[in-house]
């Protein structure tokens, strides 16, 4: 079964929570999938954080790309 689902970035804490809320605010519900995380409450994770990765529905991919672009390439400007 193909999700509906596309993801749109892997990475930092930090810059996905930055994604996450512009996203919000345009009305674009984000899922996001922290492995490490999930692993540390079932009781086997490491102990060093890893990268969140964040899904959009694909029907909002089109929205959602240029959010993405924009704080990742703000952050390089740097």
């Amino acid at each position: 079964m193909e999700s509906d689902y596309k993801k749109i970035y892997t990475g930092s804490f930090i810059i996905a929570q930055l994604i996450v809320d512009k996203l919000d605010a345009l009305g674009i519900t984000a899922i996001v999938k922290d492995e490490t995380e999930s692993g540390r409450l079932a009781g086997f994770g490491a102990a060093v954080s890893g990268s969140q990765d964040i899904y959009v529905n694909a029907d909002e991919l089109s929205e959602a790309i240029p959010v993405v672009e924009s704080v990742t390439s703000e952050l390089d400007s740097y």
